[in-house]
């Protein structure tokens, strides 16, 4: 008879006890595709550290066999087993306290292949004409406890051997290569055993099961690299192969330790909730972000699936390899692998100049974090549960700034030795964030934790006011915040600084709060050509902070920018700045547009990427804001970005550049939206040529969406032909990417009958549910609709969208709910600062009417 029950202490609790922990999991796998279902049973190898009568695991969404569990052979079983459903854990209690040291545990189960994209998920895809379900896994960050019960924490990294029951027809893979093959006796069935893992953890764990087709190519050190697609698309993997090998050459150099596995297998998912996940030796990708077609995809198409390969492979090191130690870590995984990306694509093909386009992922990780609704990049997670509201730009994109920015204070070569003996001190094992401080500390010579922990501890970043009185550089910090607020946060900053040439530089610590700097070393040239003097804080934009300068300075670096003194990292962060100083009211938008007007003269496409990024966002306000001055508004924009426009025109040039092409696709989607009229008649003409002949020139893939915004712009309830002619577009292609440019075109349209329309559209089964969020691009003539159709559409499936949340993380939702609400309420303030800009109906008109 069993004693009092204790289970009740694993309620509730963060994270999962202790006295026990996994060493390897024995998992079999039966999937019916047919009918969604699957069986399995799992031998885990658990080693009993502490005395106890419990044993205390993850398990979600699956049946388990009460009977079939037993401990060590089947001697012993539990007297209770107990599923909480809200913690997502089993409880197994026995009579008795448990034998100190390994023993294994069985259990048999059974589940269902959700429709959800989490855990062990079908996805749909066609084959020979019929529409079919793939298997596929998604565990990250805790749902492999959806597939088998475990101990579902990065910190339990156990070996895993799995063996798969599948229809003989079809491929099977994982994490590891098939060490052994064989047809079941009627012929229906195989089973496929895989080689045993290294550690690992389950997160990582991989399984996808359909037709597939594949490429391979083998890396330097003979490691056999595969890219599987679905059956006749495999050349569209071709691309992102050839990154791949080249990734893990550079790689292995780089970290100082070869690829740990015997092969590496990449595929395509025509269901995918993100763009990628790194699983150990198996990356499962979203379709567009994996795939590459010479005539059907874009340019931007293209440099992302260059990026989202070689982040992915980043992993393989850092992430499976060393492996944080519980998700308030999870900034060392997907920080690093964001920055390690654009190293490798740089080393790739340097003529993108990717760097550059690096300030894309700060300026979005800044956008997050002047929220008070932000948060640190260690954040504490109390609960399992928490850890899927983290992935986000924080995590990500600030994570990975500030890595650039501690690289850029402790020298590229001194980093890259310490990153080399970080992975090699903590290979197969966990790590934590003090413990990379720790390794780059040693190395380096440099207090790393103190200089860090303000940017990973605390959330937000500051704005450094700057101003000069005769010799002395006075600098202020104070937290940035897009309502124009002030936070209490404090950061040690590494300043630096060059003036009127790059030549002439001086690094800074900034401790405190303000502080003074003598730069008579880097001014003395100043006399006698004021007019060409400037100075730059943050060179090349390597810090994660914004700077406010003087009306002296401002002044001064205008004009650099108009002489071209400035490199192309420091045009884009002068105008990024004040951009963000604008929505916060410590700007004028009349100054901003000033601002603007000095970058007339460029041509690069990540300049003038971030022009266009700016123009359209004031173009989106001033309707609201200031309806009177808004034609002239958009007219001013307009000119701006004509003339690189003109140069550049709808066809490709031969020979011309990569960057060129994708500047192609912005400005002109930029003129379309502004209403440029040239524009927009030559898209629509374009598109008129090319829906009678696919194969035409005339429209290729970069220049789509702009043609199909274009052709939004004239449509109305009385004249939806433009639009029946997308959604034919839509319904004949099999390429993602073609798929998501038509869906993300519709809603663009100023008819609101059009726009809901094409809100409905997204509630049907020719979209699949990863795409209806591009959908929601609605034009300004359509938000009202838009709002309406929401709540309607939430009224109607009021029953499976309770489900749907119910279902998932409520924390990842509450926080992005609450984000929203103050980007609402940041935009109604800056709304208010541009309306009480006294000087703004004169800039206008002085830009619009200048020579």
């Amino acid at each position: 008879m069993c004693e009092k029950q204790e289970s009740g202490d694993f309620r509730g609790q963060p994270r999962l006890p202790h006295f026990a922990a996994p060493r390897r999991y024995d998992l079999f796998l039966n999937p019916d595709l047919s009918s969604c279902e699957f069986s399995g049973s799992v031998a885990i190898t658990v080693d009993v550290i502490s005395p106890t009568r419990f044993l205390v695991l993850n398990s979600a969404d699956l049946s388990i066999d009460a009977t079939s569990v037993s401990l060590g052979g089947k001697t012993i079983s539990p007297c209770k087993t107990e599923l909480v459903e809200d913690d997502e854990i089993l409880v197994l209690e026995f009579d008795s306290q448990l034998p100190l040291g390994e023993s294994v545990l069985r259990i048999d189960f059974t589940g269902t292949l959700n429709d959800q994209m989490r855990g062990f998920y079908r996805s749909k895809y066609e084959y020979k004409g019929d529409v079919e379900n793939m298997a596929v896994t998604q565990f990250e960050s805790v749902h492999a406890r959806r597939c088998f019960p475990c101990w579902d924490e990065p910190g339990f990294k156990a070996q895993f051997k799995i063996t798969l029951e599948v229809p003989s027809q079809l491929v099977a893979l994982s994490n590891m290569p098939v060490s052994e093959e064989k047809i079941n006796g009627d012929g229906v069935l195989k089973t496929i055993s895989f080689e045993e893992s290294p550690l690992m953890s389950t997160y990582l764990v991989a399984i996808v099961i359909g037709h597939f087709d594949y490429i391979q190519g083998i890396t330097s050190d003979g490691i056999q690299v595969r890219v599987y697609t679905q059956v006749g698309m495999s050349e569209q993997g071709r691309f992102s192969l050839d990154v791949a090998l080249k990734s893990l050459n550079l790689y292995k150099d780089y970290f100082a330790v070869p690829y740990p596995l015997p092969k590496l297998d990449m595929i395509a998912i025509p269901d995918f909730v993100a763009g990628a996940m790194e699983n150990y030796g198996l990356v499962t990708y979203r379709e567009s972000a994996l795939l590459y077609d010479e005539k059907l995809s874009s340019a931007s198409n293209k440099q992302n699936v260059a990026i989202t390969v070689a982040h992915e492979l980043a992993h393989q090191w850092f992430g499976n390899l060393v492996t944080m130690e519980w998700w308030t870590h999870l900034w060392l995984n997907e920080g690093f692998a964001s920055w390690v990306s654009y190293l490798a694509v740089d080393a790739i093909f340097p003529e993108w100049k990717i760097w550059t386009q690096f300030l894309d992922e700060t300026a979005s990780g800044m956008k997050l974090d002047a929220l008070s609704e932000s948060h640190p990049i260690e954040v504490e997670i109390k609960h399992a549960s928490e850890a899927d509201a983290i992935f986000d730009s924080i995590s990500y994109d600030k994570g990975a700034s500030v890595i650039r920015m501690l690289q850029s204070y402790l020298g590229a070569d001194c980093f890259q030795k310490a990153l080399a003996s970080y992975i090699k001190k903590y290979a197969y094992g966990n790590a934590t964030t003090d413990d990379l401080w720790a390794v780059l500390e040693e190395e380096s010579g440099e207090p790393v934790r103190d200089l860090m922990s303000s940017w990973t501890k605390q959330q937000g970043y500051p704005v450094i006011f700057i101003n000069m009185d005769s010799n002395k550089l006075h600098l202020y910090q104070e937290q940035f915040l897009s309502d124009g607020s002030s936070g209490s946060g404090t950061w040690i900053v590494p300043l630096t600084i060059c003036c009127s040439s790059y030549d002439i530089s001086k690094k800074f610590i900034l401790k405190s709060k303000s502080d003074e700097l003598d730069v008579d070393d880097l001014i003395l040239h100043k006399e006698g050509n004021q007019e060409t003097f400037w100075m730059k804080l943050n060179t090349d934009q390597t810090g994660f902070y914004r700077v406010k300068y003087d009306d002296e300075l401002a002044l001064g670096l205008k004009y650099a920018i108009q002489a071209d003194k400035l490199s192309l990292m420091d045009k884009i962060g002068i105008i990024d700045d004040a951009s963000a100083l604008s929505v916060a009211c410590k700007v004028t938008l009349s100054s901003l547009l000033s601002l603007l007007d000095a970058y007339s003269t460029q041509s690069h496409y990540t300049v003038l990427s971030r022009v266009i990024s700016v123009s359209l966002k004031i173009a989106n306000l001033v309707d609201e804001a200031t309806p009177d001055l808004s034609g002239d508004i958009k007219l001013f924009l307009i000119k701006l970005l004509k003339s690189p426009a003109e140069k550049l025109g709808w066809d490709v040039k031969e020979g011309e550049s990569h960057l060129d092409t994708m500047l192609r696709a912005e400005i002109l989607m930029a003129l379309v939206r502004l209403g440029n009229k040239s524009t927009v008649d030559e898209g629509i003409r374009c598109f008129a040529i090319f829906l009678n002949d696919r194969n035409s020139s005339v429209l290729l893939p970069d220049t789509r969406k702009a043609a199909y915004v274009a052709v939004m712009q004239h449509c109305t309830v009385s004249d939806k032909s433009g639009y029946e002619s997308l959604l034919k577009i839509y319904r004949e292609t099999d390429q993602s990417e073609e798929k998501v440019r038509v869906i993300g075109s519709l809603a663009s349209c100023p008819d609101k009958g059009i726009v809901l329309d094409a809100l409905n559209f997204l509630l049907t089964d020719e979209v699949r549910n990863q795409d209806a969020v591009y959908g929601l691009n609605v034009a300004i003539q359509g938000r009202e609709t838009a709002w309406e159709w929401l709540k309607f559409a939430s009224y109607e499936k009021s029953e499976e969208i309770e489900k749907f949340f119910a279902s998932r993380m409520k924390p990842t939702f509450e926080r992005a709910l609450k984000q929203s609400l103050e980007r609402i309420k940041i935009n109604a303030h800056w709304i208010k600062g541009v309306r009480n800009d006294e000087s703004l109906a004169e800039v206008v008109s002085h830009l619009v009417h200048k020579a």
